[in-house]
Protein backbone atom coordinates (compact mmCIF):
# COMPACT_ATOMS: atom_id res chain seq x y z
CA UNK A 1 0.00 0.00 0.00
CA UNK A 2 1.30 3.70 -0.87
CA UNK A 3 2.47 6.27 1.55
CA UNK A 4 -0.20 9.15 2.40
CA UNK A 5 1.36 12.69 2.49
CA UNK A 6 -1.78 14.91 3.97
CA UNK A 7 -1.54 18.33 3.40
CA UNK A 8 -1.10 20.95 6.49
CA UNK A 9 -4.95 20.73 6.58
CA UNK A 10 -5.16 17.46 7.25
CA UNK A 11 -4.26 15.82 10.39
CA UNK A 12 -4.95 12.52 13.02
CA UNK A 13 -6.07 13.33 16.73
CA UNK A 14 -6.67 10.44 18.89
CA UNK A 15 -10.03 10.72 20.50
CA UNK A 16 -9.31 8.46 23.61
CA UNK A 17 -8.99 5.55 21.59
CA UNK A 18 -9.62 5.88 18.13
CA UNK A 19 -7.76 7.98 15.98
CA UNK A 20 -9.73 10.79 13.71
CA UNK A 21 -8.85 12.17 10.51
CA UNK A 22 -9.70 15.94 10.80
CA UNK A 23 -9.89 17.86 7.89
CA UNK A 24 -10.13 22.28 7.57
CA UNK A 25 -10.99 23.08 3.72
CA UNK A 26 -12.04 26.58 2.51
CA UNK A 27 -15.29 25.35 1.66
CA UNK A 28 -15.99 23.09 4.65
CA UNK A 29 -14.45 21.23 7.90
CA UNK A 30 -14.57 17.41 8.87
CA UNK A 31 -13.99 14.74 11.03
CA UNK A 32 -13.96 10.80 10.14
CA UNK A 33 -12.97 7.94 12.10
CA UNK A 34 -10.77 5.28 11.08
CA UNK A 35 -13.34 2.94 13.05
CA UNK A 36 -15.68 1.91 10.98
CA UNK A 37 -14.34 4.35 8.34
CA UNK A 38 -17.17 6.86 10.03
CA UNK A 39 -18.18 10.52 9.02
CA UNK A 40 -18.36 12.27 12.13
CA UNK A 41 -18.89 15.83 11.51
CA UNK A 42 -19.40 17.76 8.07
CA UNK A 43 -19.84 21.87 8.02
CA UNK A 44 -20.02 23.22 4.87
CA UNK A 45 -18.68 26.67 5.41
CA UNK A 46 -21.51 28.88 4.24
CA UNK A 47 -23.45 27.48 7.54
CA UNK A 48 -23.40 27.95 11.04
CA UNK A 49 -24.13 24.48 12.89
CA UNK A 50 -22.99 21.40 11.70
CA UNK A 51 -24.80 18.62 9.67
CA UNK A 52 -24.70 15.61 11.44
CA UNK A 53 -25.40 14.81 15.26
CA UNK A 54 -22.38 13.32 17.52
CA UNK A 55 -23.45 12.19 20.85
CA UNK A 56 -22.04 14.36 23.60
CA UNK A 57 -21.11 11.52 25.63
CA UNK A 58 -19.58 9.39 23.31
CA UNK A 59 -16.48 7.67 24.67
CA UNK A 60 -14.65 6.78 21.98
CA UNK A 61 -13.77 2.59 22.87
CA UNK A 62 -12.23 1.12 20.44
CA UNK A 63 -14.33 -1.86 19.15
CA UNK A 64 -17.35 -0.15 20.36
CA UNK A 65 -20.04 1.88 18.16
CA UNK A 66 -19.45 5.22 18.21
CA UNK A 67 -23.03 6.91 18.10
CA UNK A 68 -23.44 9.37 15.74
CA UNK A 69 -22.45 10.73 12.11
CA UNK A 70 -22.77 8.63 9.49
CA UNK A 71 -22.77 4.49 11.17
CA UNK A 72 -21.62 2.20 7.97
CA UNK A 73 -24.06 -1.27 8.83
CA UNK A 74 -22.18 -3.94 7.36
CA UNK A 75 -22.65 -6.90 6.39
CA UNK A 76 -25.67 -6.94 8.06
CA UNK A 77 -28.56 -4.37 9.49
CA UNK A 78 -30.06 -5.04 12.82
CA UNK A 79 -29.52 -7.45 15.86
CA UNK A 80 -30.09 -10.69 13.74
CA UNK A 81 -26.85 -11.16 14.42
CA UNK A 82 -24.00 -9.95 17.06
CA UNK A 83 -22.72 -7.22 16.74
CA UNK A 84 -25.89 -5.41 16.35
CA UNK A 85 -25.60 -3.91 12.87
CA UNK A 86 -22.65 -5.96 11.17
CA UNK A 87 -18.98 -5.92 12.32
CA UNK A 88 -17.57 -2.91 9.59
CA UNK A 89 -18.22 0.06 12.40
CA UNK A 90 -15.99 -1.54 14.89
CA UNK A 91 -13.69 -2.04 13.08
CA UNK A 92 -9.89 0.23 11.76
CA UNK A 93 -10.53 0.76 8.54
CA UNK A 94 -7.35 2.21 6.45
CA UNK A 95 -6.92 5.80 4.84
CA UNK A 96 -5.66 4.61 1.31
CA UNK A 97 -6.31 7.58 -1.12
CA UNK A 98 -6.79 11.38 -0.71
CA UNK A 99 -6.93 13.83 -3.05
CA UNK A 100 -7.31 17.54 -2.13
CA UNK A 101 -8.94 20.03 -4.67
CA UNK A 102 -10.12 23.33 -4.81
CA UNK A 103 -13.60 22.03 -4.91
CA UNK A 104 -13.54 19.31 -2.16
CA UNK A 105 -11.40 16.73 -0.67
CA UNK A 106 -12.11 12.80 -2.28
CA UNK A 107 -11.23 10.00 0.28
CA UNK A 108 -11.46 6.34 0.17
CA UNK A 109 -10.92 3.95 3.40
CA UNK A 110 -10.74 0.50 2.92
CA UNK A 111 -11.78 -2.44 5.18
CA UNK A 112 -8.99 -5.53 4.73
CA UNK A 113 -9.87 -8.80 6.37
CA UNK A 114 -7.09 -10.52 8.48
CA UNK A 115 -5.56 -12.33 5.14
CA UNK A 116 -5.39 -8.25 4.09
CA UNK A 117 -8.27 -9.12 1.36
CA UNK A 118 -10.45 -6.18 0.39
CA UNK A 119 -13.53 -6.38 2.08
CA UNK A 120 -15.03 -3.27 1.17
CA UNK A 121 -14.60 0.51 0.66
CA UNK A 122 -15.99 4.09 1.54
CA UNK A 123 -15.24 6.80 -0.86
CA UNK A 124 -15.55 10.73 0.33
CA UNK A 125 -16.09 13.77 -1.67
CA UNK A 126 -16.65 16.55 0.68
CA UNK A 127 -16.71 20.44 -0.22
CA UNK A 128 -19.98 22.27 -0.42
CA UNK A 129 -22.12 18.66 -0.46
CA UNK A 130 -21.31 15.42 1.00
CA UNK A 131 -21.10 12.48 -1.29
CA UNK A 132 -20.48 8.78 0.48
CA UNK A 133 -20.37 5.82 -1.64
CA UNK A 134 -19.57 2.50 -0.17
CA UNK A 135 -18.89 -0.31 -2.16
CA UNK A 136 -19.62 -4.34 -1.15
CA UNK A 137 -16.40 -6.12 -2.15
CA UNK A 138 -17.11 -9.65 -0.04
CA UNK A 139 -18.11 -12.84 -2.01
CA UNK A 140 -21.15 -13.24 -0.49
CA UNK A 141 -24.39 -10.86 -1.06
CA UNK A 142 -24.80 -8.52 2.05
CA UNK A 143 -27.01 -5.74 3.63
CA UNK A 144 -25.67 -2.14 3.96
CA UNK A 145 -27.22 0.77 5.29
CA UNK A 146 -25.28 4.46 5.87
CA UNK A 147 -27.10 5.10 9.04
CA UNK A 148 -26.94 8.96 8.96
CA UNK A 149 -27.67 10.77 12.31
CA UNK A 150 -28.73 14.40 11.36
CA UNK A 151 -28.92 17.33 13.96
CA UNK A 152 -31.56 19.08 14.11
CA UNK A 153 -32.13 22.22 16.31
CA UNK A 154 -35.75 20.80 17.86
CA UNK A 155 -36.97 17.23 16.28
CA UNK A 156 -40.55 18.60 17.41
CA UNK A 157 -39.52 21.56 15.00
CA UNK A 158 -38.53 19.25 12.35
CA UNK A 159 -40.60 17.84 9.21
CA UNK A 160 -39.33 15.00 7.15
CA UNK A 161 -40.52 15.36 3.69
CA UNK A 162 -40.53 13.05 0.03
CA UNK A 163 -41.10 9.70 1.90
CA UNK A 164 -43.94 7.56 1.16
CA UNK A 165 -47.42 7.14 2.99
CA UNK A 166 -47.39 3.92 3.82
CA UNK A 167 -44.36 2.63 6.40
CA UNK A 168 -43.21 -0.81 7.99
CA UNK A 169 -43.27 -0.05 11.65
CA UNK A 170 -40.37 -1.85 13.33
CA UNK A 171 -41.70 -1.66 16.43
CA UNK A 172 -45.08 -2.92 15.46
CA UNK A 173 -43.85 -5.23 12.82
CA UNK A 174 -46.81 -4.18 10.43
CA UNK A 175 -47.30 -2.21 8.08
CA UNK A 176 -49.44 1.38 8.53
CA UNK A 177 -50.49 4.81 7.30
CA UNK A 178 -48.00 7.38 8.26
CA UNK A 179 -48.96 11.52 7.79
CA UNK A 180 -47.00 13.63 5.31
CA UNK A 181 -44.65 15.42 5.74
CA UNK A 182 -43.78 13.11 8.85
CA UNK A 183 -43.07 14.91 12.41
CA UNK A 184 -41.90 12.63 15.22
CA UNK A 185 -43.58 13.40 18.61
CA UNK A 186 -42.56 9.71 20.06
CA UNK A 187 -40.16 6.24 19.30
CA UNK A 188 -39.97 5.47 15.74
CA UNK A 189 -38.51 2.75 14.27
CA UNK A 190 -40.02 3.07 10.63
CA UNK A 191 -38.78 1.73 7.35
CA UNK A 192 -39.87 2.50 4.28
CA UNK A 193 -39.45 1.91 0.82
CA UNK A 194 -36.79 4.05 -1.63
CA UNK A 195 -38.71 6.46 -3.81
CA UNK A 196 -37.01 9.20 -4.43
CA UNK A 197 -34.55 11.89 -2.39
CA UNK A 198 -35.16 13.30 1.38
CA UNK A 199 -35.70 16.41 2.57
CA UNK A 200 -35.34 17.66 6.58
CA UNK A 201 -37.31 20.83 7.17
CA UNK A 202 -34.81 21.66 10.22
CA UNK A 203 -37.50 24.76 11.17
CA UNK A 204 -35.11 25.65 14.45
CA UNK A 205 -32.22 26.40 12.30
CA UNK A 206 -34.10 27.82 9.17
CA UNK A 207 -32.16 25.03 6.79
CA UNK A 208 -33.31 22.17 4.84
CA UNK A 209 -30.98 19.39 4.35
CA UNK A 210 -31.42 17.25 1.46
CA UNK A 211 -30.45 13.59 1.36
CA UNK A 212 -30.62 12.11 -2.31
CA UNK A 213 -30.09 8.11 -1.73
CA UNK A 214 -28.62 6.08 -4.54
CA UNK A 215 -29.00 2.66 -5.20
CA UNK A 216 -31.04 2.10 -1.85
CA UNK A 217 -34.07 -0.03 -1.48
CA UNK A 218 -35.10 1.29 1.60
CA UNK A 219 -34.95 4.22 3.55
CA UNK A 220 -35.22 3.99 7.24
CA UNK A 221 -36.07 6.76 10.21
CA UNK A 222 -35.39 6.47 14.01
CA UNK A 223 -35.59 8.22 16.90
CA UNK A 224 -35.28 7.15 20.04
CA UNK A 225 -37.37 9.54 21.89
CA UNK A 226 -37.44 8.68 25.86
CA UNK A 227 -35.99 5.51 25.48
CA UNK A 228 -32.73 5.25 27.23
CA UNK A 229 -29.51 4.19 24.73
CA UNK A 230 -26.02 3.39 25.33
CA UNK A 231 -23.69 6.53 24.40
CA UNK A 232 -26.49 8.59 24.30
CA UNK A 233 -27.61 11.93 27.24
CA UNK A 234 -31.67 10.86 27.82
CA UNK A 235 -32.07 14.17 25.94
CA UNK A 236 -30.02 13.77 23.34
CA UNK A 237 -32.75 12.48 21.13
CA UNK A 238 -34.04 15.65 20.90
CA UNK A 239 -31.40 17.57 18.51
CA UNK A 240 -31.44 14.37 16.09
CA UNK A 241 -32.93 12.27 13.69
CA UNK A 242 -31.74 9.26 11.47
CA UNK A 243 -32.49 9.30 7.66
CA UNK A 244 -31.10 6.18 6.65
CA UNK A 245 -30.04 4.81 3.16
CA UNK A 246 -30.23 1.24 2.77
CA UNK A 247 -30.11 -1.76 0.97
CA UNK A 248 -32.02 -4.50 3.68
CA UNK A 249 -34.32 -6.29 0.82
CA UNK A 250 -32.37 -6.00 -2.16
CA UNK A 251 -28.92 -7.60 -0.98
CA UNK A 252 -25.69 -5.94 -2.05
CA UNK A 253 -23.92 -8.47 -4.68
CA UNK A 254 -20.36 -8.37 -4.97
CA UNK A 255 -18.71 -4.99 -6.61
CA UNK A 256 -22.46 -3.27 -5.74
CA UNK A 257 -22.71 -0.16 -4.35
CA UNK A 258 -25.24 2.25 -2.29
CA UNK A 259 -24.48 5.96 -1.67
CA UNK A 260 -26.05 8.98 -0.58
CA UNK A 261 -25.04 12.69 -1.43
CA UNK A 262 -26.50 15.81 1.37
CA UNK A 263 -26.83 19.26 0.33
CA UNK A 264 -27.89 21.69 2.84
CA UNK A 265 -29.91 24.79 1.54
CA UNK A 266 -31.55 27.95 3.72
Amino acid sequence: MKTLTLPPTCQFVNYNDIPVLEIKHALMSAKISLQGAQLLSWKPAHANQDVFWLSEVEPFSLGQAIRGGVPICYPWFGAAKQPAHGTARNRLWELTDYVEQEENVKLTFSLFDENKNLEAKMEMALGETCELCFTHLGKEPAQAALHSYFYVQDIEKTELFGLPNTVFNALTKRQQAVDSPRKIAELVDEIYLAQGDSYIEDIGYQRQIEVAHQHASEIVVWNPWHKAMSGMNEQGYRTMVCVETARLSQLLQPNEQIGVVIRVRK
